[in-house]
């Protein structure tokens, strides 16, 4: 196990010397660490950038690391082989350049650049970032899974020095370490231990807008995190086989070859021009350059060696479910035996969260299946955006309801609408040419990740330009679930596939397909200890069913027989009859979508008469609710 997860280039290297001239080394290669991933466990074995500071892992090692990616750099041209010569002895050696930022060469050799050897190669870099909005439970879990023995060490390489993500704990362990940064493009150049800012610290800040520099400081790196507060690594990720299967916003889990070689930040320093580096890098400018190559300490390369892309993050799940593996469908069969016990204490659950009112946290559950399962033209079918309206505002009531919702779904952010965040946030990522990257917006976000946005603290005011534009982007991805991003000249779309619930006392300012007007049952004196009260009387077993029950709920397929299909339209025509303007074509479609989830939710893959008539019975009851709130407060709707 030492070899491969430790040196993995070394076994590239054995590989490489056994099968060159050979042109399938890197065939052989995969196979060999697909081969040695499958078995028992091993992918716990492997160190997780998500988990692990990255100074307390081997530099060349192996590592993984779960991330989505932001943005997509040019592809790159490497010397896949080249061929060495001593100068000495004039013996020539073949080396190989793939998976290595930095061509290797003992001390009395030189790299033949004319040689007929030489084998010029493409790969491509990925900008990648932890998944934004991802829940703690879901780093907790992944990382207790981990069996990967790391620990902080300074053997490795003595010039690297540590920067780490989990600053705090980091400053306590190494009071020294502010002394030693040095060169590097978010550090000091002078000893002043007050005069510096911790880089973490610096690309948080620099995340969320505030660029705080300090006098000896050159500008801190904005790690282009998506939303405001996240910690983790940014990563560039470089790919060699099949690229063109990833693309922006995808969720990727990556097994590779950790690269963090000081040289590497030699780009980044003001010893570039006499630094012997390739005089074509100097097209570049130097703000592209300081984004294109930052220092190696604060984002890592990794060289993949293996990359999947993930249907899901949540740990509890086996990570692909579409393939036939007799543990998979194990597990499947298994929690669908017990679906309805958990379906109905999570109704129980979700009851109690919104003040006692069955209906609404009958929606919820369907709000929480939901995803976009297909698109006919423009049309997103399977999105079921709630409107929650009549939410007490004095409570921080959504504040806390979203601290439940993030304890049940993988990735969640909670967006307080208010006339100020309208007007001074980024929603929409937007081209910069200038450092030839994506900036990032608060809308780039991955699939299936829960948006509660909060209308309850909305107050009176004069949204700009801005303001304006992030309004729009917002009703367009509840729309259309999509965003479009700005690229300056011309604006371009980006499907998504985001459940969003919107809190608020009168009517959404934004579009939804389903209003429910909560009615509370009970108005408990303390809003916040009754919420954690909530949490705290859940079993942890029990959290995790719950956990496992949205997730594997979304995953699964769904069809209607032609009978019954029959049996809905002949039902659709006799309402019609009854009133005509009662039921609309709209109606339908939002009642065989509620019977769609209804039909999930109780782990039926098929739409049964009994779940039909269900559906018709809740929509009446939601139906009538707005009928009566309608009556009460004349301006509501």
């Amino acid at each position: 196990v030492g070899d491969w997860l430790n040196s993995p280039l070394s076994i590239v290297q054995g590989i490489f010397a056994q099968n060159v001239p050979n042109s399938d080394w890197e065939k052989k290669v995969t196979e060999y660490f697909k081969e040695k991933l499958k078995e028992n466990n091993a992918t716990n074995w492997v160190p997780s950038l998500n988990d692990v500071p990255v100074h307390y892992l081997k530099p060349n090692s192996l590592v993984k690391f779960r991330c989505m990616v932001q943005d997509m750099f040019d592809p790159e041209f490497y010397m896949g082989v080249y061929e060495t010569v001593d100068s000495n002895t004039n013996a020539r050696v073949l080396h190989f350049g793939k998976y290595r930022d930095v061509a290797e060469c003992g001390p009395q050799q030189e790299i033949d650049l004319n040689s007929s050897q030489t084998v010029t190669s493409e790969r491509q870099t990925f900008y990648c970032v932890p998944v934004p909005g991802e829940s703690a439970w879901v780093k907790e879990i992944s990382f207790f899974a981990s069996q990967a023995r790391v620990s902080p060490s300074t053997s490795y390489t003595p010039s690297r020095h540590k920067r780490s993500y989990e600053e705090d704990e980091d400053m306590d362990l190494h009071p020294s370490k502010q002394k030693e940064q040095h060169t590097g493009k978010s550090c000091c150049s002078g000893g002043d231990i007050h005069g510096c800012v911790e880089p973490k610290r610096l690309e948080t800040e620099a995340s969320a807008g505030h660029h705080v520099i300090s006098p000896n400081c050159s500008p801190p790196l904005d790690l282009n995190f998506p939303l405001p507060g996240e910690k983790g690594p940014a990563c560039l990720v470089k790919v060699y086989e099949s690229w063109e299967s990833f693309k922006v916003n995808d969720v990727l889990e990556v097994f590779g070859v950790l690269s963090v070689d000081p040289v590497l930040s030699i780009v980044n320093s003001e010893e570039r021009d006499g630094s012997g580096l390739d005089p074509m890098e100097c097209m570049d400018t130097a703000e592209e350059q300081r984004v294109h190559s930052p220092p190696a300490s604060l984002v890592p390369r990794i060289h993949v060696i293996l990359a999947q892309k993930l249907q899901h993050i949540n740990p509890l799940l086996p990570a692909c479910l579409n393939e036939e593996e007799s543990k998979t469908c194990e597990f499947v069969s298994n929690f669908m035996s017990e679906l309805s016990p958990v379906r109905a204490e999570l109704l129980g659950f979700l009851t109690h969260a919104l003040l006692g009112d069955s209906l609404a946290a009958e929606y919820l559950i369907l709000h929480l299946i939901s995803t976009v399962y297909a698109r006919r033209d423009v049309l997103p079918l399977g999105k079921f955006t709630v409107n929650l309206s009549g939410c007490p505002r004095s409570s921080a009531f959504t504040e806390h309801l979203y601290h439940l919702i993030q304890q049940l779904v993988p990735a969640s952010y909670h967006l307080r609408m208010s006339i100020e965040s309208m007007n001074h946030s980024r929603f929409i990522p937007r081209k910069d040419y200038t450092a030839n990257r994506l900036l990032s917006g608060l809308l780039q976000l991955a699939s299936n990740t829960s948006l509660v946005i909060d209308e309850t603290q909305l107050e009176q005011g004069q949204l700009d330009t801005a303001g304006v534009h992030n309004v729009t982007a917002l009703g367009n991805l509840i729309t259309w679930q999509k965003v479009e991003y700005d690229f300056n000249y011309h604006r371009m779309e980006f499907p998504c596939n985001i459940n969003v619930l919107i809190t608020s006392e009168g009517r959404s300012l934004l579009p939804s397909d389903c209003q429910v007007h909560l009615q509370p049952q009970i108005i408990p004196p303390n809003m916040e200890e009754y919420m954690s009260s909530l949490l705290t009387a859940v079993l942890p077993s029990v959290l995790n069913k719950f956990r496992i029950y949205l997730s594997l709920l979304r995953l699964l397929d769904y069809s209607i027989s032609e009978e019954v299909t029959k049996a809905v339209e002949e039902d659709f025509v006799e309402m019609r009859k009854n009133n005509p303007e009662s039921v609309t074509a709209d109606d339908l479609h939002k009642m065989l979508l509620v019977a769609r989830f209804l039909s999930l939710s109780a782990g039926q893959t098929t739409l049964s008469r009994e779940r039909w008539l269900r559906a018709k019975q809740l929509e009446a009851l939601r139906k009538a609710r707005l009928q009566q709130q309608k009556c009460v407060n004349g301006n509501e709707l």
